[in-house]
């Protein structure tokens, strides 16, 4: 039967060559009508060559026998008949027959050797396209992509991709929607699946796959009533492990899958192995990463709280301890001094408490600031005033109202001008300065004590994170900048360090201004949500 159906699939490029042969031997008899031209049957070669080039070597021979016993019957003397009356006639068409032969090898081997070179060349193109489209940094994107590529060069009516990355499944589908139902890996329909074949090694080259059938347990005649499709599927496998499946649907009609077609879905489907391996390995490293940043910023935390919490948490202990020892002859400012200390500490553990909320908040980007058209300068005046330090203050005249959260704002003054104060040195004040600077209004907040050294400048903001070597005056959970740049931020607003000339560090932050004065009838607050 496969030699059979063969033979049918191959009998019109025969016939083509027959049909030549007759029209050139037709053009031979009207030129030896009115003439006769020695090796006329040269002619041959012509439709020859051409059969060889286009329909291949076997036509090309038959062509050859064709001609020399076409050109025999009818152009030979004694005429129809297969017979020579003179031995040079014989040895004229004997080696008219073996030139028209061995041209036609030529030309056919020729032939053949330009479609091999013209399918490395697209074979080498659709893998340097494949390598190129799954290098995508979005791996949707890539696929999808890729499906409508395979589908395009192969000529099928659906392409399928799935994989399983870690704990993540992610299926892409291009092509008709009829073929695409035919998908899924719950269709009641044979398919065919690849053997992806001998993997090559050092001395022999790997072999092609090939395709076994699987007829499903239950069919479902109604279901394969639905359209006449093939299927057909390729696994996806990571040290033997499978990962995958690329699906590819094609009406039956068409032709099988050849070798290039085999073996570039060969290839696709190693190249997709390596993509979810290489996302694999990706995402173990991004997890280990946040695992130890994790297990870092609780290792800070559990330090700092240690430390932190528990020396304000000694100090309100001891002095409700003095508080309540009636047989000690307090006076009115010992006890003072105690309620004082008591209240202090107190404060102090809530501005920690504060701001782990507020990171908190931030981190799990849950902080929507209320924000309302204020006066900048009088905020920053009424937080100067109350930390009641040596701080001088410079404002500029004739700010524009600022959009902001008064109290977020506030914290964020209060932190900044704390940790300036904190390493100023002694008789030396801290700086507050406000001025408008194009379409933003900037706050900064300089000190003259030891700067920040400038390899530290990138990791100032981050949580927990803490200048090393600044002594015990450094001391602290260093939450106070990273809250203050994440309240920043929600403003829409940016903060940034510099070092001082003549030492010292300034810190500054800036807020949109408003471009233009607001109507009445416009609103003053924007409010969160």
């Amino acid at each position: 039967m496969a030699e059979l159906r063969s033979l049918f699939t191959h009998l019109p490029r025969y016939l083509i060559a027959l049909v030549a042969v007759g029209l050139i031997s037709v053009a031979i008899g009207l030129v030896l009508e009115s003439r006769a031209i020695a090796n006329i049957s040269m002619l041959y070669l012509i439709v020859i060559l051409a059969t060889a080039t286009r329909l291949g070597p076997g036509p090309a021979i038959f062509a050859s026998l064709a001609a020399f016993l076409i050109f025999d019957w009818f152009f030979v003397v004694p005429y129809h008949t297969l017979t020579v009356a003179d031995p040079e006639e014989w040895l004229s068409l004997v080696l008219f027959l073996v030139t028209a032969i061995i041209t036609g090898q030529l030309a056919a081997r020729e032939r053949l050797r330009a479609q091999q070179a013209e399918r490395r060349e697209r074979e080498a193109v659709l893998l340097f396209d494949t390598l190129r489209l799954m290098s995508a940094p979005e791996t949707e994107v890539a696929l999808q992509t890729l499906a409508e590529r395979i589908r395009s060069e192969l000529h099928v009516n659906a392409v399928g991709i799935a994989l399983s990355i870690g704990a993540r499944a992610q299926t892409t589908v291009a092509g008709d929607t009829d073929a695409a139902a035919v998908l899924s890996p719950h269709s009641a329909r044979a398919t065919e699946v690849m053997n992806l074949g001998q993997r090559p090694t050092n001395g022999a080259s790997g072999s092609t796959g090939r395709w076994i059938k699987i007829m499903p347990p239950n069919r479902a005649p109604a279901f394969e009533a639905m359209g006449s499709w093939r299927r057909y599927e390729v696994p996806i496998q990571v040290d033997q492990r499978l990962v995958g499946r690329l699906t590819l649907v094609r009406d039956s009609s068409g032709s099988r899958f050849g070798q290039l077609e085999n073996r570039f879905l060969g290839v696709i489907a190693t190249q997709l192995g390596i993509l979810v391996q290489r996302a694999e390995g990706q995402q173990a490293a991004t997890d280990a990463a946040l695992l130890r940043q994790a297990n870092e910023l609780k290792s800070a935390l559990l330090n700092a709280v240690s430390h932190d919490l528990r020396t304000p948490l000694a100090s309100i202990l001891a002095s409700a301890g003095s508080l309540r020892q009636h047989d000690v002859p307090w006076t009115d400012e010992d006890r003072e001094e105690f309620a004082m200390a008591i209240e202090q500490q107190t404060e102090r553990l809530n501005r920690i408490v504060g701001n782990l909320l507020d990171l908190s908040r931030i981190e799990g980007g849950a902080l929507r600031p209320d924000r309302e058209l204020r006066d900048l300068g009088g905020l920053i005046a009424d937080v100067v005033e109350r930390l009641g330090n040596a701080i001088t203050l410079r404002i500029e005249d004739d700010l524009p109202p600022v959009l902001l959260d008064f109290s977020e704002i506030d914290q964020v003054l209060t932190n900044l001008i704390e940790n300036a104060v904190k390493y100023a040195p002694a008789g030396k004040s801290v700086e507050v300065s406000c001025w408008r600077e194009g379409s933003e209004v900037v706050v900064e907040v300089a000190d003259r004590g030891p700067g920040v050294p400038p390899e530290e400048i990138p990791r100032v903001f981050e949580p927990f994170y803490r200048v090393a070597g600044l002594g015990p005056r450094g001391s602290g959970l260093g939450l106070g900048l990273a809250v203050a740049k994440g309240l920043v931020e929600a403003h829409r607003g940016r903060i940034w360090v510099e070092n001082r000339q003549g030492g010292g560090a300034r810190f500054l932050f800036s807020l949109p201004a408003p471009t233009a004065a607001p109507a009445r009838d416009e609103p003053l607050i924007e409010r969160a949500g």
